[in-house]
């Protein structure tokens, strides 16, 4: 079982989606446990601040090191040690061969930064694994961090209905991307499907296949093949 803790500001954001779907199945099959932590129950002031100006000046706000600090240990000290990401702009791009190791790690922390970001001491304080989802900056870290946690949990054998459907899919193969699928009916406003899909012959589809991963590749991802 793949056990979780998300750090957030936000938890009604994350919560049901976490509830939903192939997170939701694998969480009441016994495979997922997340934990949804407010960051924000650990500031020490009347206010409960989590944030405050940059030094230096500048626009936005930044979050304070001690509720975050604070949240680390806490989660550390009741359940065990983690291994901690961080989701943001200037981590490594986030990978399907990172959501296969993620998956078989027994504990995950993520920290959801917000506002202008958090102190670097937060940073260097704790032995991170920074990841990005994409050149973009959003509002906040709980979309990415959904996206590690997802990625991460359907490779989890007996999470999918079918195992090998996290298995033949863009990325499992790291230089190409997934091949066209169809289903019912053969024939859909006067789109046919591909002959060779209904042919039986498994090894024809099975080259078919590979030839149209190949293609879309080529034709929509090249910087992922290697080098002629």
């Amino acid at each position: 079982m793949l056990e979780v803790h998300l750090l957030t500001l936000f938890p009604e954001a994350v919560q049901p989606y976490l509830d939903t779907s192939i997170l939701g199945r694998a969480s009441r099959a016994g495979h997922l446990r997340v934990y949804v932590h407010d960051f924000r129950r650990f500031a020490t002031d009347r206010h409960h601040t989590v944030d405050d100006r940059p030094f230096g000046g500048g626009p936005g706000m930044v979050l304070m090191c001690g509720p975050i600090f604070s949240a680390i240990e806490w989660v550390e000290q009741e359940h065990g040690a983690c291994r901690k990401i961080l989701v943001t702009p200037d981590g490594e791009p986030f990978r399907q061969a990172a959501a296969q190791g993620l998956a078989q790690a027994e504990r995950l922390l993520l920290l959801c930064g917000r506002y202008e970001g958090f102190d670097e001491r937060v940073r260097l304080a704790f032995d991170w694994t920074e990841y990005s989802v994409g050149d973009f900056v959003l509002a906040g870290g709980e979309l990415p961090a959904l996206c590690v946690v997802e990625a991460a949990t359907r490779l989890i054998p007996g999470v999918l209905g079918h195992d090998e459907s996290a298995v033949h899919e863009s990325f499992t193969d790291p230089n190409l991307l997934d091949h066209p699928h169809y289903t019912r009916p053969e024939v859909f406003r006067d789109m046919p499907t591909p002959s060779v899909l209904l042919s039986g012959d498994h090894q024809a589809i099975e080259a078919w296949r590979h030839e149209q991963a190949t293609e879309r590749t080529r034709t929509r991802r090249p910087d992922l093949l290697p080098p002629i």
